[in-house]
């Protein structure tokens, strides 16, 4: 007796492969060690039956199979991940400065600057220069001169509001093209503002209605509103509709981190404003209360004025970068977004 066992057919394959190149069974090909198998189990097939699928993630934890970062990339030059917090937000508006101040130099001065410089101008001119006398009473011609000075000086700033309008739109582009890594230009910049400006200016003279509306009912709710309808703008360039009720559903999801973060962005735009007030009125004081009654002080007045006008560009700049990673950091704790995504949707 041999002590070798008889030779017979080998066990077979709970799972039997395929032949090398041979056709493949009903059931599919092969699966191997793969758990659950490629595709999912057959519908109402539960690899247990009884028990449940699966168990959900501990609590901090993510599902699985999911990204480390939660679908945000942590290293985004635009949207802040809703782990980095304000360092991260700091960053990505000194990146995006970085980035593109060379472009949007230029938008800012020929968009925000030179209409400030206009309207101030404008004021200039037209400022009633009678003093009202000691006891009160209006010196003749003063009241129309005052109506006159404040008609033509909204009917200027609403007009060129429209300009303004083309810099915010292109800036925005340049911004968050540059973030994706695609390329920018200054006539591509100002050829997407002009076509975006006409719907942003409309959205942001209702804005500016209805915080103008809530300051004369009372400071605070004006204060409100203006941190409320902040991201009005960027939720137009980017979505396309309901500006007005989205920006309040952002700030209100969020009501400790978006009025922050506007509250810095709104620091910085009212020192700006005050400090360029303080400047150009220093600077035309020597000029008289008329400075345009001879040519010699009306060139001193332009020049005052175009200087203050672009010493405050950077007070522009810094609002555009702000209010546009916090528009991204508030679509990221919605759920995973990207700079690539965002300048897609731009248009």
């Amino acid at each position: 007796m041999s002590d070798q066992s008889p030779s017979g057919p080998p066990e077979p394959d709970p799972v039997d492969r395929p032949a090398p190149g041979g056709p493949v069974g009903p059931a599919g090909p092969y699966q191997g060690w793969v758990f659950p198998p490629t595709g999912g189990y057959p519908p109402g097939a539960d690899p247990y039956p009884g028990y449940p699928p699966g168990y959900p993630p501990y609590a901090g934890h993510l599902p699985y199979g999911w990204p480390a970062a939660g679908g945000w990339d942590p290293a985004d030059p635009l949207v802040n991940p809703p782990q980095a917090g304000i360092d991260g937000w700091f960053s990505r508006c000194a990146g995006a400065l970085r980035r593109g101040w060379r472009t949007l130099l230029p938008i800012m001065l020929l968009t925000q600057a030179l209409p400030a410089a206009v309207v101030s101008i404008i004021s200039l001119g037209l400022e009633p220069s009678s003093q009202l006398p000691a006891d009160g009473s209006l010196s003749p011609g003063y009241l129309g001169d005052f109506l006159t000075f404040g008609g033509a000086t909204m009917v200027a700033a609403l007009l060129l509001y429209l300009l303004q309008s083309v810099g915010w739109a292109a800036g925005t582009w340049v911004v968050t093209r540059q973030a994706a890594g695609e390329p920018v230009d200054l006539g591509g910049a100002l050829r997407y503002g002009v076509r975006r400006a006409p719907g942003l200016y409309g959205w942001t003279l209702l804005t500016g209605l209805l915080a103008a509306v809530g300051f004369c009912f009372c400071v605070i709710p004006g204060v409100y509103l203006a941190f409320a309808l902040a991201l009005a703008g960027p939720v137009y360039l980017f979505e396309r509709q309901n500006p007005i009720g989205r920006s309040f559903h952002l700030f209100r999801s969020r009501l400790g981190m978006v009025p922050a973060r506007v509250a810095l962005v709104a620091a910085a735009v009212v020192a700006g404003t005050v400090v360029g007030a303080v400047l150009e009125a220093v600077g035309t004081a020597p000029l008289g209360t008329d400075p345009f009654a001879a040519p010699g002080t009306a060139v001193g007045a332009v020049v005052v004025v175009a200087v203050t006008a672009a010493l405050v560009v950077p007070v522009y700049l810094v609002q555009l970068v702000g209010l546009i990673v916090t528009y991204a950091e508030q679509r990221a704790h919605e759920g995973p977004v990207n700079a690539a995504r965002l300048a897609a949707e731009l248009g």
